[in-house]
């Protein structure tokens, strides 16, 4: 009985398996977003200095970035509150 049991959930175990994996590459991305647009802001100041990109192209660039900053740290910010909630 045992094993029949076993072979007959062994698809749901895979599933959830798999949205476990999903989960956890999506946590991972999601932490790492911060540090990559830091990145991508010290690379666009490194641009505007070597005058690879215009002044009014880094403001542009940079004011996307800020955004997305913006985003995450609301984001992160909202998490919080429905935990101490």
């Amino acid at each position: 009985m045992l094993l029949l049991d076993t072979l007959l959930l062994s698809p749901l175990h895979a599933t959830l398996w798999a949205a476990r994996q999903v989960h956890k590459a999506i946590q991972q991305e999601r932490e790492a977003e911060p540090e990559r647009l830091a990145a991508d802001l010290s690379q666009l100041y490194m641009m505007l200095e070597t005058g690879r990109i215009t002044e009014a192209e880094f403001s542009a660039r940079e004011k996307e970035v800020l955004d997305r900053l913006d985003g995450i740290q609301e984001r992160d910010q909202n998490s919080e509150e429905k935990l101490l909630t």
